[in-house]
């Protein structure tokens, strides 16, 4: 039996993979692990797989897992046997795993090694054994189990030794060969990136760099890591730094070190990296193309080879796409560290093409990125991205691409690294600049065709009417899509000959505008139009109103307000179009299609339906966002101002929620769709629903850091509310966008829309308006440390929500108020202030409120030194919080609880606390991160 808990918990009964239960049991397991061969008292379980509040039932609940356990791992023991794996010990429990079993043991044993064969003498050796150790490492220790308990010290304990072992690896090279110091560099590059400000790590890296011949490295890497030590701490480099610079200022030139041809095993993935999955699924009835694929697997790099790009381009429809995922498919397991899809839009017919900044964005989010550490500039973010690849093997499918400009930034460079790109055109500049190998495309062959079209229908059928169907293979001109559509249709009337459909084809004519220039190997309107014409009239309805919708995925409530019918009844629409392979469900319940197919279905709707309709429609779809969007807002925030909406027109569905995690997660899900609304339908005409939207998004893009998005739908819509003369829209956009501005620290602009939106609101008698401007300036005279400033400008809000009667309102600037004065030192004040709010937010039932003025109060007690009153105080907010399903706020409040037990001299409680607060502001894509990134940094 083999054990793994350096990465995912995993347990393997010789090759078989053992499925170890639900989160606690595979926590409780990973627990064991780490303690291998130590007892682990029963309280110190329950306090791990629980830590607050737990359950009157948890020793039994432990007692069933352990029983569980016990099965897994000796599935012959028999029942009343004792266990020799999992025994009972001091008031606890113990796992007993022998040092070859343990990848955490064998991995200590190694490094054992590795410091007697340096003591000896041996650093080379010493070398070996430390890149044998750390290539046991498949991600940080106990990946997989709740974070909560991967967050305990033992845990983060393990990851340490994993630094710990780069670094004394990293001290040995010099004396090492090529490979060896080629493969550190590898390990090293990776925790470097995932601990940018240890500096010891960052000088080992320099170190190295220099020993290799890379000077010129060395030394960028440590102008980049001087400067991200000032920006972010404001600190300059420490003794092992300078000594870093002066070693590789001090290196003879020499070329880099050569590796040998015959390559080391990839490296494992790094630490904490995630290793992304995205390849789409491959196509079940996929047939042919065996020569192009004989073609293709011969340029797959191996391990160590320079990385490949591999451009498959022919004409629309001719299968780019299906042959390029079913090859990634086929070689996914060779790319154990990602395998990436992402669709560039090159010849999207109804939108622009994918940006660079924005396709690079989608590959950084793959990795995890913190958005805050995504720079602006399209070669940084370049730069960032092959940093990120560096020692890692991935592939990376680049569908649908316009140029070689829009693809190039998106190579991965690491060896061993395989990019897939598809175009309708040869892309020849990837091929002259880049050495990329172009494969192209043609039809099908006639005997792949028949193949396809057999495939799909049954030999008996494609057999008893074989004339009629070679002459199908004909008139689809061998092209795999129109062969897709046609097949779909004959399956989905068996009863219909096959020369009937024959004799269809033959009778059609015209031809898709956007095709004009390409030659056309079949008609792909008359295949288009056919497949259509078979649908029930509401699937072609529904069909053809789809290309009013605004996004690139569509759910189907959105379907049902198209369409001015009920879900159930839509639900039908949607899969007859899906079976009919005229729209496809990409996940459960969403809903895509091909550009042609909406092209299509857009000159459809021209043709078919009157002005009136397209209009109803169109107002059906957009009330269904913003009415969604603003009941998502009232669930997140119910007692937060918001703008007052006319009516949904009728037989509008908006979605319902049942609580904040169900709002939050269906904002994360449309933004794409809600973003694409707000800019498409400002252009065309739909201004009201622009600034109406924009300000209904406000609140969730400011909570969740997307403060680049915000200013773009803000800006937007300032433009539309100027056009409809709404001077309520300017007001809402200016003060939005003024507060985005200081989140980006744009301070200037900032305070210009500000004052505008102050202006408007004044104009339109709007106090509670004015008196949410007032809060935003007071927040920005926080941040340049205008104290006094911030207090008037909350006494002002005070008296403006006072005149309006808005309590809710009054009592968050007692909050604000009292944190200001927690910035001023005044900490008995600010207790009173937050005792305000808390009293007020009590009578109204906020919640929200109530735990905003709980954990002010929790800090405020911190700096007074009531440490036990703080942590009461902040714990009350943080289960509020979990209630309330907010996680960024519960991230704050976590963070807050570890200052707290940093001030009470409780380091590791602070660093555990820390670490929940981390993970989740990384699983959300928040800013933040960064910046608890560094506290845990100096935690540890």
């Amino acid at each position: 039996m083999r054990f793994q808990i350096l990465g995912p918990v995993r347990v393997w009964q010789g090759t078989t993979d053992v499925k170890l239960g639900p989160p606690k049991q595979r926590a409780l397991l990973a627990l064991l692990l780490a303690h291998a061969g130590q007892p682990v008292p029963l309280h110190g379980v329950v306090d791990a797989l629980w830590q607050e509040d737990p359950p009157a039932t948890a020793v039994n609940v432990i007692h069933r897992h352990v029983a569980a356990l016990r099965r897994l791992l000796e599935p012959g023991l028999l029942s009343g046997t004792a266990s020799r794996r999992l025994v009972r010990d001091s008031g606890g429990y113990r796992i007993d795993v022998a040092p070859h079993e343990l990848d955490l043991l064998r991995f200590r044993a190694l490094r054992q090694d590795a410091r007697r064969s340096a003591r000896q003498g041996d650093r080379a050796k010493a070398v070996e054994l430390l890149v044998e150790a750390l290539d046991l490492w498949r991600g940080p220790a106990g990946s997989g189990i709740p974070p909560e308990v991967r967050a305990l010290p033992v845990f983060t304990a393990v990851d340490d030794e994993h630094v710990a072992a780069v670094k004394e690896a990293a001290g040995y090279v010099p004396t090492a060969g090529a490979v060896l110091t080629e493969h550190v560099l590898v390990t090293l590059r990776q925790a470097a990136a995932h601990h940018p400000l240890d500096e010891g790590l960052q000088a080992r890296l320099i170190e190295v760099l220099a020993a290799a011949g890379r000077q010129g490295e060395a030394l960028e890497t440590y102008r980049v890591v001087r400067a991200r030590l000032a920006d972010e701490l404001g600190l300059d480099p420490g003794p092992e730094l300078r000594e870093a610079q002066l070693t590789a200022l001090n290196q003879p030139r020499q070329p880099p070190a050569q590796v040998p041809a015959a390559p080391a095993a990839a490296p494992a993935p790094a630490s904490g990296a995630p290793s992304p999955t995205q390849l789409p699924r491959d196509l079940g009835a996929f047939t042919g193309r065996s020569s192009e694929l004989g073609l293709l697997d011969a340029l797959v790099p191996e391990p160590g080879d320079p990385a490949q790009a591999v451009v498959i381009s022919g004409m629309a429809g001719v299968g780019k796409t299906t042959l390029a995922v079913h090859w990634a498919n086929r070689l996914a397991d060779r790319f154990p560290d990602g395998q990436l899809y992402v669709d560039l839009r090159g010849f999207h017919l109804t939108g622009p093409a994918m940006s660079g900044p924005e396709a690079m964005r989608a590959l950084l989010d793959a990795f995890g990125t913190a958005v805050s550490r995504i720079p602006a500039d399209l070669r940084a973010q370049t730069a960032l991205y092959r940093s990120l690849l560096a020692g890692r093997r991935v592939l990376v499918v680049l569908d649908n691409a316009r140029d070689s400009e829009q693809v190039r930034p998106l190579l991965p460079a690491p060896p061993g690294c395989l990019a897939i790109v598809t175009s309708r055109h040869q892309l020849q500049g990837l091929v002259a600049v880049e050495g990329a190998h172009s494969v192209t495309l043609s039809p099908l062959d006639e005997d792949e065709a028949l193949a396809l079209l057999t495939r799909r229908l049954g030999s008996a059928r494609v057999t008893r009417e074989a004339a009629a169907a070679a002459e199908i293979v004909a008139l689809c001109g061998r092209l795999p899509l129109a062969l897709a559509i046609v097949s779909a249709r004959a399956a989905l009337n068996p009863g219909c000959p096959l020369a009937a459909i024959a004799d269809e084809l033959r009778t059609s004519h015209g031809s898709l505008d956007a095709f004009a220039g390409e030659p056309p190997l079949a008609d792909a309107r008359c295949v288009f139009s056919w497949s259509y014409q078979a649908l029930t009239p509401q699937a072609a309805e529904l069909f053809r109103l789809l290309a009013l919708h605004p996004g690139p995925h569509c759910s189907v409530a959105a379907a049902a307000s198209l369409a001015a019918t009920s879900t159930r009844e839509v639900r039908s629409r949607l899969a007859e179009l899906v079976r009919a392979h005229l729209l496809f469900e990409y996940e459960p319940g969403r809903f895509a299609s091909h550009s042609l197919l909406r092209a299509y279905a857009a000159e459809l709707a021209v043709e078919t339906e009157t002005a009136n309709d397209v209009a109803a429609a169109t107002t059906r779809v957009l009330d269904h966002y913003l009415h969604s969007a603003h009941a998502a807002e009232a669930v997140l925030a119910p007692h937060r101002e918001r703008i007052t909406l006319r009516r949904p027109a009728a037989h509008t569905l908006p979605e319902r929620f049942s609580d904040q995690r169900a709002a939050a997660d269906w904002f994360e899900r449309e933004r794409p769709v809600l973003l694409a609304a707000a800019a498409q339908h400002s252009r065309h005409g739909h201004d009201a629903f622009t600034w109406q939207l924009a300000s209904v998004l406000e609140m969730y893009l400011d909570r969740n850091g997307r403060w680049q998005q915000q200013r773009t739908v803000q800006s937007t819509a300032i433009t539309a509310a100027q056009r409809e003369g709404d001077l309520r829209g300017q007001a809402h956009a200016h003060r939005a966008l003024g507060f985005a501005l200081s989140r980006l620290g744009q301070w200037e602009g900032a305070a210009e829309h500000l004052e505008r939106a102050l202006r408007l609101f004044r104009e339109l008698g709007d106090m509670p308006g004015r008196a949410r401007v007032h809060r935003y300036r007071a927040f920005v005279a926080n941040q340049h440390g205008r104290h006094a400033e911030a207090l008037e400008h909350y006494r002002l809000a005070a008296d403006l929500y006072r005149a309006a009667g808005h309590l809710n309102g009054e009592a968050s600037v007692h909050n604000e108020v009292g944190w200001t004065y927690l910035l001023l030192g005044e900490y008995a004040k600010a207790v009173e202030e937050c005792g305000r709010s808390l009293a007020i937010h009590r009578e109204t039932g906020d919640r929200n409120g109530e735990a905003a003025a709980w954990d002010s109060l929790g800090v405020a007690h911190r700096h007074l030194g009531h440490h036990d009153h703080a942590l009461a105080s902040l714990r009350r907010a943080l289960g509020m919080y979990r209630r309330l399903r907010d996680s960024y706020l519960a991230a704050d409040t976590l963070v807050h609880i570890a200052d707290t037990h940093l001030a009470a001299d409780r380091a590791d409680s602070a660093a555990a606390t820390l670490r929940q607060a981390l993970d989740i502001l990384e699983d959300i894509g928040h800013p933040d991160a960064e910046g608890v990134r560094a506290r845990l940094l100096g935690t540890g």
